[in-house]
């Protein structure tokens, strides 16, 4: 050591690593900000995933009319309420199947919503045996099958027999055409 490096030692004395009092305001007041941040934020992160982790259970049967009711290749229009509980709003809104038997004598069940913008169809009003739209147009077959104008065919109701009656469940897409 020569005599330069020992006197620059002597009048500067070694500063310890100390936390200001500016540092230790900075690092409590983020940590504090931090912390109320997270508890803002995290219940909105958890109100936007909640829904998507949640077990999706399959709907309830309804039932609908007697087996007896339902006449072979000639499609009737029933009519039905479900229980929906959205929230704090509960309501019975009544909802409608088109339903008939095929050749085989297989019950089945057809939506009556068009695919093209929504509109409610009926059958034969044209006498042509088809499903029609009236506010567009759109034509269907008996089974459900789109001709003009619609992009797709008219989905089906899944379909349960049980002591006579028949039950819908969820909407699915049409699997007859």
């Amino acid at each position: 050591m020569d005599q330069y490096e020992s006197n620059e030692t002597a009048h500067h004395p070694r500063r310890r690593n100390e936390m200001t009092r500016r540092q230790f305001l900075t690092y409590t007041l983020g940590g504090a900000g931090a912390f109320m941040a997270m508890g803002t934020v995290l219940p909105m992160i958890r109100f936007a995933v909640d829904p998507l982790l949640e077990k999706k259970e399959k709907g309830n049967w309804i039932k609908v009319v007697a087996e007896s009711e339902i006449k072979t290749m000639e499609p009737a229009v029933f009519n039905f309420k479900i229980h929906q509980v959205d929230g704090w709003y509960v309501s019975d809104p009544e909802q409608s199947a088109w339903i008939m038997k095929d050749e085989s004598g297989n019950i089945f069940a057809l939506s009556p919503v068009c695919k093209h913008l929504g509109c409610t169809i009926n059958w034969n009003t044209e006498k042509n045996n088809e499903y029609v739209c009236p506010c567009h147009g759109a034509r269907y077959t008996v089974d459900g099958k789109n001709l003009v104008v619609a992009p797709a065919p008219l989905d089906e109701y899944e379909v349960d027999i049980r002591n006579g009656y028949v039950y819908l469940g969820e909407i699915v897409p049409n699997r007859r055409v």
